[in-house]
């Protein structure tokens, strides 16, 4: 087959996939181990003493004492194997950090700011010549994505060294957080 043939079989074939194809391979991609909470019984939860992120099982939890309140499955950056190095690398930071500032108008539908840099953080970055970054966050989708294809999200890493959930879920975490809870982002 000729190069001019295959482009124009290749270009038909890319017309013809719609965005429900496209989706449903997103979807086939996505990891679904953990379930959705609900949030029905918010007012009768316990405070929330921390949260825990596991990068690996893709998973933040909400601990009272040493009792998982709520758990969520989390979107991470495209790199997300390792600690943050520098701004850019799309990696989430790993280490104790808290959790800070909130913006409930940001480009995503709420976030929760985490507070990498810490001093080592930035003593490790600048003895390597680079910006440590910072603006990481706990967030929803980002402002504008349709409800019909905000599954496409769940269980990608698209983020730029964030941690996502979906926008009802960042609704409860909003409520059971406080600002100044410490977090824990592991491997």
């Amino acid at each position: 087959m000729s190069m001019g043939r295959l482009f124009v079989l290749c270009s038909l074939l890319l017309t013809l996939l719609t965005p429900q194809a496209l989706a449903s391979d997103l979807l086939a991609r996505a990891d679904t181990r953990l379930p959705f909470p609900h949030s029905s019984d918010i007012d009768q939860l316990p405070s929330i003493t921390k949260v825990l992120v596991q990068k690996g099982e893709r998973s933040l939890q909400l601990l009272s004492g040493e009792q998982v309140i709520r758990q969520y499955r989390i979107s991470l950056g495209d790199n997300p194997q390792g600690h943050k190095l520098y701004e850019g690398d799309s990696r989430t930071p790993e280490g104790e950090y808290s959790l800070d500032w909130r913006n409930a108008g940001s480009s995503f539908y709420k976030s929760i700011h985490i507070s990498y840099p810490s001093a080592k953080d930035r003593e490790m970055a600048e003895n390597w010549g680079l910006n440590p970054g910072g603006s990481i966050m706990i967030h929803g989708l980002p402002n504008g994505t349709d409800d019909d294809f905000a599954f496409a999200f769940f269980g990608l890493d698209w983020t730029d060294g964030c941690i996502a959930v979906s926008n009802q879920e960042i609704d409860e975490i909003w409520q059971l957080v406080s600002d100044g809870t410490p977090i824990e982002i592991l491997p």
